[in-house]
């Protein structure tokens, strides 16, 4: 059951050494093919779509975050926003940084933590579902409309990691698919001199 409601206020906000609010998001991100990238290689302008949300105070396009509250961790604040804000659920996966952001609607520096969300549902009814426009994007679209500096770096880093696992993946199953053709090769041979 999804809390229809978004938690509010800043009395258990957590804020760095240097009195910086701590926020924490996530890019929402899926296959539209409905394919894994280890199918073929990955084309970041056509298979992989990203989650971007309306703000509040304008229709500036930008992806989920918001406070980092002392009763969980960062992984658990990036969830709670993405759901609250975007409508949808997933695996938050390993950070893709540390970005400090000057606030546009508070003279104030913030210390922004964002990591990539792979979706696995997408609700439809979320908290802030009446205040939010929601839009799936190809990283090419969400480039150009994303407006914070910071968040499009984050896009950058989670695009460069999702190459970079599918270019692994392909290596090993290259690897894999070398031994098991060298052994056919080895038993071929045995059996040949054998004969």
């Amino acid at each position: 059951m999804v809390a229809l409601v978004s938690r509010t206020g800043r009395e258990f906000q957590r804020y760095d050494d240097e009195g910086r609010r701590q926020v924490v998001g996530c890019i929402p991100y899926r296959y539209k093919t409905g394919k894994s990238p280890s199918h073929e290689a990955m084309d970041d302008s056509q298979d992989l779509e990203v989650l971007l949300i309306s703000s509040q105070k304008s229709h500036a396009m930008l992806f989920p975050k918001g406070g980092w509250e002392m009763d969980e961790s960062m992984k658990e604040a990036a969830k709670r926003e993405t759901m609250e804000e975007a409508g949808v659920e997933g695996n938050v996966e390993s950070q893709l940084g540390k970005w400090f952001f000057k606030s546009k609607s508070h003279d104030a520096i913030y210390e922004g933590y964002m990591f990539p969300l792979l979706v696995e549902k997408q609700l439809d009814i979320w908290p802030e579902k009446h205040v939010r426009q929601r839009k799936w994007m190809t990283v090419d679209e969400a480039r150009e409309v994303c407006q914070p500096l910071w968040m499009k770096e984050a896009l950058d880093r989670l695009v460069r990691r999702l190459r970079q696992e599918e270019e692994e993946e392909l290596k090993a199953r290259h690897e894999s698919f070398l031994r098991s053709h060298r052994c056919r090769l080895l038993i071929c041979n045995k059996m040949e001199k054998s004969g």
